[in-house]
């Protein structure tokens, strides 16, 4: 059961992480007609996020151990920025109006952005 409550507050974190990410950052755009349709994409972008971060990330990490060491670890906001995108494509391919413009200003931007805002309430709402 706390496998449970933990998933379910890391999903809600990552949710409203990304609705911050809509309202701050330029380029990261949500296109709903209603509070409904906009809550639950939101949920369903942060679970596309999520998986695509399990899946991907441990494999970019281990094959790109070395550009890690040798970038001090700033290649993590592009592997990030990167992912970020991938989940706009797929949450664009699945018909959420979820999308990001661009890379540089939005998909970076907005990762780092949703990366501090769900470890903060990650750490607030203390998940573990």
């Amino acid at each position: 059961m706390d496998f449970l409550k933990g998933l379910l507050i890391r999903v809600a974190s990552t949710a409203v992480a990304f609705w911050l990410a809509t309202l701050l950052i330029p380029g990261i755009t949500l296109d709903s007609g209603s509070a409904t349709e906009t809550v639950t994409t939101l949920l369903l972008v942060a679970v596309i996020f999520g998986v695509v971060n399990a899946v991907l990330q441990p494999i970019i990490k281990t094959v790109g151990c070395g550009f890690y060491l040798l970038t001090l670890g700033l290649i993590a906001l592009v592997v990030n920025g990167l992912l970020f995108l991938l989940t706009s494509w797929i949450a664009g391919e699945a018909g959420l109006p979820f999308h990001v413009d661009g890379f540089w200003p939005a998909a970076v931007l907005g990762a780092l952005l949703v990366g501090i805002v769900t470890w903060i309430l990650g750490a607030v709402l203390d998940r573990d």
